[in-house]
C-alpha cells in the first residue's frame, strides 16, 4: 500500500465531496424536467427502481474499486488487469472533454451574478441571453469573434478550481464543507420563497402529479436510468479516484448509499424550488405551466430570469443567490472533473502534481476559450451530447464488464462486505453482471442508431461527423496512454484483505 498518498481527514469530509461531485447543475436544471416529462410523480417508481439496481451498485463498485487498488482510474483498472488500463484512461479523456466546457457555463454563471444586481437581462431574457450576451454567431461554422466577458468569468472560474486543489486532498476537506452546504441553504431558501408565491401550487401540481400509464413506456423506464447514471457522475474516475484517499477500514457500502440518497433527494427537493417558481411565472404571463417549462440553459437562462424580475419583493437579492446557488453546485462539479485527470498522470508517471495540476488549468483555460467565441455555444452543445450519451454510457457498460467478469463481482463484493458496516447481497451480482450492463448497452445502441438515423439537433452533417471523430479519437488516445511505458506499476493487489 502506497503509504505517501494522501488521505482525506475524516469520513464525513470524503462523503461530502462526494456528494458535492455528484450534485451539479443537473439536480436543478435537468431532473425536474426529467420528472415532469415521464410521468410526474409517477417517474419516481422507475427513478428509484433505477438507483437500487444501477446507480447504488456502480457507486459500490467505484468507492471499492479505488480504495482497493488505493489509485485513479486507470492504474485502478491496470491492477485489475493489465489490459484493462484503457477503459480507466478513456473515463479520464471523457471527463476531459466535459471539464472543457463545463467551467464555460460556469463563466455564464459569474457574469449573470453581477447582470442579477440590476436584472440586466431587461424584459427580455432570451434575446438577451441569445443575442446580447452570447451573441450567437449562424451556426457551428462561424466562431465569428470571441465574447471578452465570458473569457474573463472563465479565467476566474479556472483560477477558483485551481486554489481548491492546489493544496491536496486536507484543504479540500475543509472546502467541500462550504461548497457543499451552502447550495443547500440557498435551496431552502428558494423553496421557501417560491411556495409562497401564487401559482406555486400549479407549478408543483405539473410536477408530481403522477401519469401511471407513462410506466409502460420503455423509453421512460431508460430516462430513468440515464439521468441515475448521469446524476451520480458515474463513469468520470472521481469517484474511484475520491475513494483511493480513504483510510484503512474505511465503509463502502454504507458510504455509496448515504451519497447516492442525498443526491436524488437534492435533485428531488431542486423540483420544488424550480416548479414553485414556474408556476408563478405561468399565473403572471397568464399561460399554461408546459408553456414556460424548459430545461437546460433555457430554464437556467432565460426562463428563471424572468421569474425572477417579476418577483414582487426584493428580486436582485433572489437573481443573485440563484446564481450563486449555480456557481457553488458546479464548482464542487468542476474540480471533481480534475482531480481524477491529474491523479491518473501522477500514479501512472510519478509526475508532480504541483506542476501538473496548474498545466493542466492553464491548457483547460486556454481550450475552453473555443467555447467563449459567438459560434462556441454549439460546439458546447455537440461536446456535451457525445462525451454524455456516448462516452460516459460507454464507460460505465465496461466497468461492469470488467468488475462483473474479468475480475469477479463475488470477489468485490467479499471485499466490500469485509470493511462495511453492512453487507451486500449476491442481489449485487446480477445488477453488475446482468441488469446494469443490459440497460447501458440498450441505451448505447439505441443513441447509435438515433444518431445515424437522424444526426444529432438541427445541425450540419459535418458537425455531427467532427463530434463522432472526438468519440473515436479519445478512445485511440486511451490506448496510446495505455501502451506508454510508466515508470513503475505497482502490484495488482495492494493490500490483502486482511489488511485492507
Amino acid at each position: 500500500m502506497n503509504n505517501e498518498r494522501e488521505r482525506w481527514t475524516s469520513r464525513s469530509s470524503f462523503i461530502i465531496a462526494s456528494i458535492g461531485a455528484a450534485i451539479g447543475l443537473g439536480n436543478v436544471w435537468r431532473f425536474p424536467y426529467i420528472c415532469y416529462e415521464n410521468g410526474g410523480g409517477a417517474f419516481l417508481i422507475p427513478y428509484f427502481v433505477a438507483l437500487l439496481t444501477a446507480g447504488i451498485p456502480l457507486m459500490i463498485v467505484e468507492f471499492g474499486l479505488g480504495r482497493r487498488m488505493q489509485a485513479g482510474a486507470p492504474t485502478a483498472f491496470a491492477k485489475v488487469r493489465k489490459g484493462t488500463e484503457w477503459v480507466g484512461w478513456l473515463a479520464l479523456m471523457v471527463v476531459m472533454l466535459i471539464f472543457l466546457y463545463y467551467p464555460v457555463i460556469m463563466a455564464w454563471c459569474v457574469d449573470y451574478v453581477t447582470y442579477a444586481f440590476n436584472l440586466g437581462w431587461g424584459t427580455d431574457a432570451k434575446t438577451f441571453f441569445e443575442s446580447e450576451f452570447l451573441q450567437l454567431s449562424g451556426g457551428p461554422g462561424f466562431l465569428a469573434g470571441i465574447r471578452w466577458p465570458i473569457v474573463i468569468g472563465l479565467a476566474v472560474v479556472w483560477a477558483a478550481i485551481y486554489l481548491c486543489l492546489f493544496k491536496g486532498i486536507k484543504a479540500l476537506s475543509k472546502i467541500v464543507f462550504y461548497t457543499v452546504i451552502i447550495p443547500w441553504v440557498i435551496l431552502v431558501i428558494m423553496v421557501i420563497r417560491g411556495l409562497t408565491l401564487p401559482g406555486a401550487l400549479e407549478g408543483l401540481k405539473f410536477y408530481l402529479t403522477p401519469n401511471f400509464s407513462a410506466l409502460v413506456n420503455p423509453r421512460v423506464w431508460l430516462a430513468a436510468y440515464g439521468q441515475i447514471f448521469f446524476t451520480l457522475s458515474l463513469a468520470m474516475g472521481t469517484m474511484i479516484v475520491y475513494s483511493s484517499y480513504l483510510k484503512r477500514r474505511s465503509d463502502i457500502a454504507n458510504n455509496s448509499f448515504i451519497v447516492s440518497l442525498a443526491n436524488c433527494g437534492t435533485s428531488f427537493f431542486a423540483g420544488f424550488a424550480v416548479f414553485s417558481i414556474l408556476g408563478y411565472l405561468a399565473q403572471a404571463m397568464g399561460v399554461g405551466v408546459p408553456e414556460v417549462t424548459k430545461s437546460g440553459f433555457g430554464l437556467a437562462f432565460i426562463t428563471y430570469p424572468t421569474a425572477i424580475r417579476l418577483l414582487p419583493f426584493i428580486p436582485a437579492f433572489f437573481g443573485v443567490i440563484f446564481f450563486i446557488l449555480l456557481l457553488t453546485l458546479g464548482i464542487d462539479s468542476a474540480f471533481s472533473q480534475i482531480e481524477p485527470f491529474v491523479a491518473g498522470f501522477t500514479d501512472k508517471w510519478k509526475f508532480n502534481k504541483n506542476w501538473v495540476l496548474p498545466i493542466v488549468c492553464i491548457v483547460g483555460f486556454l481550450i475552453g476559450i473555443i467555447f467563449t467565441t459567438r459560434g462556441g455555444f454549439y460546439w458546447l452543445d455537440i461536446v456535451d451530447y457525445f462525451a454524455n450519451t456516448f462516452g460516459l454510457t460507454l464507460v460505465g457498460l465496461l466497468e461492469c464488464i470488467v468488475i462483473g467478469y474479468i475480475y469477479k463481482a463475488h470477489k468485490m463484493r467479499e471485499y466490500v462486505n469485509e470493511v462495511s458496516e453492512f453487507q451486500i447481497g449476491k442481489w449485487w451480482d446480477v445488477c453488475i453482471t446482468i441488469i446494469t450492463p443490459i440497460i447501458l448497452g440498450i441505451s448505447f445502441v439505441l443513441s447509435v442508431v438515433t444518431l445515424i438515423q437522424k444526426g444529432y439537433g438541427d445541425y450540419p452533417a459535418w458537425a455531427t461527423l467532427i463530434g463522432v471523430c472526438i468519440a473515436i479519437g479519445i478512445i485511440v488516445l486511451s490506448f496510446v496512454l495505455m501502451s506508454m511505458r510508466a515508470k513503475k506499476l505497482a502490484e495488482s493487489e495492494p493490500e490483502s484483505s486482511e489488511s485492507a
